[in-house]
């Protein structure tokens, strides 16, 4: 059975949510099998199919394997008909979430969300009776640090009466401008004590939230937009001129159905750069727009939610400003700030360390992503992104912004990329947006591509026009320190990302070519597979280069380099001239790196299985340990790497390029917005190496 800590609270409205969340992040960290378990599920709306929206948020997480059902414990009917029997079923559904997990996050009971001291005295009952640590989230919302003060030492008493244990104390919902006093105020002998500040966006509504709480329907925009958050009511009872005035970010607006012009001009502005975005409009008082202007809304492509009521504009404004919003799965906005902002404020380290939660020395594809996002948030850097109006790059940029792993400049028309911001409902706010074709980046970047390529006969008018490319003008902002790295190849094919990286960037010194590798996160390690993407049909120096690179990178994320040069022979077994290549490569491979570990020509199962290997390599130091594989070339490569992607499940992590002195990475055509997130997490951490130090 693994550690488990129990997050409970004496109040509705804590944020016990996000503070379960983040500490189930933290633990999916370290070790391979988190589970979560709900001692008493609420039964929720018709809209979450009657689950318990906690449980569904924290089972969805994907360090959690177990279902739904594996996790929850008894309802609150079975409690109010008899505590102690609830409590023995409680006490035995536990367990069987815990023989099964290295780590248990147990939740505690929310009841009406009317805090009581009967509710928290038997959360400390349960605790004390599944050996579970409590963490204690107190609310901090509009409170005194001698509020809070009282608050922790009430808690902290009747869970003593319960024979339960203290493990650390969580004040959330705190002054911002106030958090170290709060952390003060609730120290209790040694525990660990930490303070979030208030985060509206966490208790925010969603638009489809205030669509059910006035009764509405849909009648314009995307319904995949309904999650967005609203960030308060604007009522637009005014000249569009004023309205206008009165927009902000998230806004939702509220205007009777015979203002079209109000309509029109909030669309206007929601997608103008000028303007803040906002989450939606809501046409009261049953009145239906025009014909003429509904046309006019369907003919521009218009996504933000319009919504129709038939109740009146002080009704409606009740009835929206009384919605409350919830931290659940389908908000993924709200989740990715939960956890940032948990992270940003506890020392999760400490936290796992004092729960004793030991590492692990596997590595799922979890925790090698999350080792990916922590190293790159640790020192941050600036990546550009030169498809800027796409939609995959925009929800990538949302998260890595929300995330904190690097700053961002997007390329492309700041017009066309601000709408394309507003109709996906992603917020690039904190994101340069630059325009390739601005005359003053023009002109300077035209003269530095003039001097590097006038001697290939570019005169100056050439160059003008080749900056203007995205790729290049993105390759430039590298080169000269406009950024630290750039993420290409989304739209783009891999040549039109590398291209210019060779022309401007160029290769670091004493390595021929530019090559890649594919992180394959396979169930319990990481592996490094090369040339998978880049060089056709590499020669034996060209294969003694990528070896060489493909074991710096594996070394400069954590992975000890045993290189594999695959072959169709292992040892001396086999002749011909693909085996003579590798044989060739190498050797070089000795010679000029010889504190590496290499093995070749080797077969792929001689240097995977340990088995194997006894037999046809019995005194090998790489074979059946090997970790980065070297494939004679493309054809093999690519096809090995998606065979076992598929086939093995493993997650494949890259194209990452490797022998550029800058770094510059290339997406297939088809990355998804998590692919593209960590492509941008590993740019990040290669522009932390010092110049000439990288693979």
């Amino acid at each position: 059975m693994g550690s488990s800590v129990y997050v409970a609270s004496t109040e509705g409205y804590s944020g016990k949510s996000t503070v379960a969340l983040g500490l189930l992040e933290q633990l999916s960290r370290r070790v391979g099998r988190v589970g979560v378990f709900r001692p008493v599920v609420r039964a929720d709306s018709a809209a979450t199919g009657g689950r318990d929206y906690v449980l569904d948020l924290l089972t969805s997480h994907e360090a959690v394997t177990l279902d739904y059902d594996d996790c929850a414990g008894v309802t609150y009917d079975d409690v109010h008909a008899s505590p102690l029997a609830a409590l023995d079923r409680i006490v035995e559904r536990y367990h069987q979430v815990a023989d099964r997990c290295d780590a248990v996050v147990v939740v505690g009971s929310d009841y009406t969300d009317v805090g009581t001291p009967m509710e928290f005295s038997y959360n400390a009952r349960i605790a004390a009776n599944l050996g579970a640590p409590v963490l204690l989230v107190l609310n901090g919302f509009g409170r005194s640090p001698e509020e809070l003060h009282t608050m922790a030492s009430m808690a902290v008493g009747e869970l003593r009466a319960q024979h339960g244990t203290l493990f650390a104390v969580v004040a959330n919902r705190c002054d911002a401008a106030r958090v170290l006093d709060d952390v003060a105020a609730i120290a209790v002998d040694d525990v660990l004590t930490y303070a979030l500040p208030e985060e509206p966006l966490l208790s925010a509504a969603s638009v489809g939230d205030l669509m059910k709480a006035c009764d509405g329907t849909l009648v314009s925009g995307g319904a995949n937009l309904l999650g967005r958050e609203s960030t308060g009511i604007v009522v637009a009872a005014m000249t569009m001129p004023n309205v206008l005035d009165r927009l902000f970010e998230g806004a939702v607006v509220v205007t009777p159905g015979d203002r079209p012009e109000v309509v029109l001009g909030v669309l206007t502005a929601h997608v103008s750069a000028n303007f803040p975005q906002m989450s939606g409009i809501v046409l009261n008082g049953g009145l239906s727009l025009p014909s003429q202007v509904v046309r006019l809304i369907e003919g521009i492509g218009a996504t933000m939610p319009i919504i129709a009521t038939d109740l009146g504009t002080h009704a409606t404004t009740t009835a929206l400003n009384g919605v409350r919003g919830r931290l659940t799965k389908e908000s993924t906005r709200k989740v990715v700030t939960a956890m940032s902002l948990f992270s940003e404020h506890v020392d999760g380290d400490a936290l796992l360390d004092r729960l004793e939660v030991a590492r692990t020395d596997a590595v799922t594809p979890l925790m090698f992503e999350h080792q990916l996002i922590d190293r790159a948030v640790a020192d941050r850097r600036h990546i550009v992104l030169p498809e800027g109006d796409e939609e995959r790059i925009l929800r990538a940029a949302d998260i890595v912004l929300r995330r904190g792993l690097a700053d961002l400049t997007l390329l492309g028309d700041p017009i066309r990329i601000t709408a394309a911001a507003a109709t996906f409902g992603v917020d690039i706010s904190e994101a340069r947006v630059v325009d390739p074709t601005d005359a003053e980046h023009r002109e300077r970047f035209a003269q530095e591509y003039f001097e590097r390529r006038k001697h290939k006969g570019i005169d100056l008018d050439d160059a003008r026009s080749v900056v203007t490319d995205v790729s290049y003008f993105g390759t430039l902002m590298v080169e000269l320190g406009l950024a630290d790295g750039m993420v290409s190849g989304a739209v783009h094919t891999t040549a039109h990302t590398i291209r210019p990286a060779l022309e401007i960037v160029k290769t670091t010194p004493g390595v021929s070519v530019v090559s890649s590798v594919f992180f394959m996160c396979l169930e319990n390690q990481v592996l490094v597979y090369g040339d998978c993407a880049v060089n056709p049909d590499p020669s034996a120096e060209q294969l003694a280069d990528i070896a060489i690179s493909s074991a710096a990178t594996a070394a400069g994320f954590g992975i000890e380099p045993r290189i594999a040069m695959l072959s169709y022979s292992t040892g001396s077994s086999g002749a011909g001239t693909d085996v003579e290549k590798v044989s060739k490569a190498t050797t070089l491979v000795r010679e000029r790196a010889p504190q590496l570990l290499v093995e070749g020509p080797i077969q792929y199962d001689a240097a995977i299985d340990s088995a194997v290997a006894r037999t046809k390599l019995p005194d090998s130091h790489v074979a059946g340990r090997a970790t980065v594989f070297v494939f004679p070339d493309l054809n093999t490569g690519n096809n090995t790497y998606k065979a076992v992607q598929r086939s093995a499940g493993a997650v494949a992590i890259g194209p990452v390029l490797q022998g550029l002195r800058k770094p510059v990475n290339d997406l297939s055509r088809g990355a998804t917005v998590r692919d593209i997130v960590n492509t941008i997490a590993i740019t990040a951490i290669q522009a932390q190496k010092p110049a000439g130090g990288r693979g």
